[in-house]
């Protein structure tokens, strides 16, 4: 494991002495946590470790990375996975046209080029992952590797020795090592089981839906604009679509566009006729709309 070292260390210690200090500048960033996250998020800063998330989408699992780069004002480095992702897209790629331009002006001086005028560092184009390694300081960067379960086994194979030693190795040149380890964030839907030495080189959290209470907070931070009462009712409304058939039930990004939604429409109260003008806003598959409205729209407001 490759500890933050130096005035670096110092830093962190100094911005986050303690979990509860974390938790209060995450709040300042419109991030609330509850002690379990807020212990996890503090243990991967000091240990340091990568720090696994997993939940359903939308608990809001990537806004902890970036409201992390907020809370220690360093920059917030994004690798989004897909089905497919590889070396080229995440770590580097070679220049090619630049190789092969210095391979032409080598020419017409009438020079020879050896493999390492080609295959040097001024001919890599960096990817977030090595950007993230390459990062001059004096604060490590974030890097956020979001949706990881979208990508292969073989990337996660790829990941390893990122995660355990915050290196990579490049065939041409060698092993890249970082002068300021990142701070690595990890996320995952569970659309798939990670493999176990993803899960051995991290801290892991489960982040579940939020209780209702913390839920309205969290949305009349994100939509202040909204009625103090339309926050509660959504919360609740939310609440019960989680606990019915619902194939994709909603998460808090949901709760708070659908919150948005109704804001701009001056809704100040839900009811069924708000309900069902603006479903869509919750609900972004129509069979889950279907189940909802064959319960009945009345179901989502009033007493339980």
């Amino acid at each position: 494991m490759t500890r933050v070292t130096g005035e670096a260390a110092d830093e962190l210690r100094h911005l986050v002495p303690d979990v509860e200090t974390l938790a209060r500048r995450l709040a300042t960033a419109d991030y609330l946590v509850d002690e379990a996250l807020a212990t996890s998020m503090f243990l991967s800063l000091r240990l340091p470790q990568p720090l696994l998330l997993e939940g359903e989408a939308g608990v809001g699992k990537t806004e902890a990375g970036k409201s992390l780069a907020v809370v220690l004002d360093t920059p917030l480095i994004r690798l989004q996975c897909y089905d497919g992702i590889d070396a080229a897209e995440a770590l580097y790629e070679w220049n090619y046209p630049r190789q092969l331009l210095s391979i032409r002006l080598a020419e017409a001086q009438g020079t020879q080029l050896r493999e390492q005028d080609l295959f040097g560092r001024e001919h890599l184009i960096r990817r977030p992952l090595l950007r993230a390694l390459e990062h001059p300081g004096p604060r490590p960067a974030v890097l956020l590797i979001d949706e990881i379960d979208r990508a292969d086994d073989d990337f996660e194979a790829f990941l390893l020795e990122l995660l355990a030693e915050a290196a990579v190795t490049i065939p041409e040149i060698g092993t890249v090592r970082a002068t300021h380890p990142p701070i690595i964030v990890l996320t995952s839907n569970r659309t798939r089981d990670l493999h176990d030495a993803v899960k051995r080189r991290c801290l892991y959290q489960w982040i579940d839906y939020p209780s209702p209470q913390r839920e309205v907070d969290i949305v009349r931070r994100r939509v202040p604009g909204a009625s103090p009462q339309l926050t509660v009712q959504v919360a609740d409304a939310v609440s019960r679509m989680r606990d019915s058939d619902v194939q994709k039930p909603p998460g808090v990004a949901e709760a708070i566009d659908w919150v948005a939604a109704l804001t701009v429409l001056g809704v100040d109260e839900l009811d069924v006729a708000a309900i069902d003008r603006t479903l869509g806003s919750v609900l972004k598959y129509s069979e889950d709309q279907e189940v909802v409205r064959a319960a009945g729209l009345e179901q989502l407001v009033g007493p339980r």
